[in-house]
């Protein structure tokens, strides 16, 4: 028997996928060449530039340093999945409106990680913002109207609830 390969079914977007990968296939490259989700990108393969971002189980992970056989069972949603949903749109929309994207080699990170912080609720800090996002690299803005456009949206938000 060949240990190389293996079966995997997991739930990516809400579908069910089953597919035969080699061991050493991370989940950002089985996200991008097996499935055509291209949202999430291939930058510094070693964790650092978070442009590899997926969520897995509804946490935040860089899929350049998680394996694809790692996620048997498991819940991925990429960008392609969260953007399909409401659960963003606000994000989308300042991102633009703030001119928070140049490139967008960065962005789909970004938002993913963005959403992360605003879920846990509140208005972060700048500084908060700043830290949570320290783990996403962008060559292109400065991070200036990315923190602006994610505090917009954190106000937005609280001020809907208030």
């Amino acid at each position: 028997m060949n240990e190389r390969f293996h079966e995997i079914a997991l739930d990516v977007n809400g579908e069910k996928v089953s597919e035969r990968v080699d061991a050493r296939t991370t989940l950002v490259d089985f996200l991008r060449e097996r499935l055509a989700l291209t949202g999430s990108h291939v930058g510094c393969e070693h964790g650092v530039c978070g442009a590899c971002s997926v969520r897995v189980n509804g946490a935040v992970v860089r899929g350049c340093l998680m394996l694809a056989v790692q996620c048997e069972g498991m819940q991925v949603t990429t960008i392609e999945g969260l953007a399909g949903t409401n659960e963003i749109a606000d994000l989308q929309r300042a991102f633009i409106e703030r001119n928070a994207l140049q490139c967008g080699y960065c962005t789909p990170g970004m938002l993913l990680t963005a959403q992360e912080l605003l879920s846990t609720g509140g208005v972060p800090s700048r500084e908060a913002i700043r830290d949570y996002l320290s783990g996403n690299y962008c060559r292109c803005t400065g991070y200036q109207a990315i923190v602006d456009a994610v505090e917009a949206v954190a106000q937005a938000r609280a001020g809907a609830r208030t």
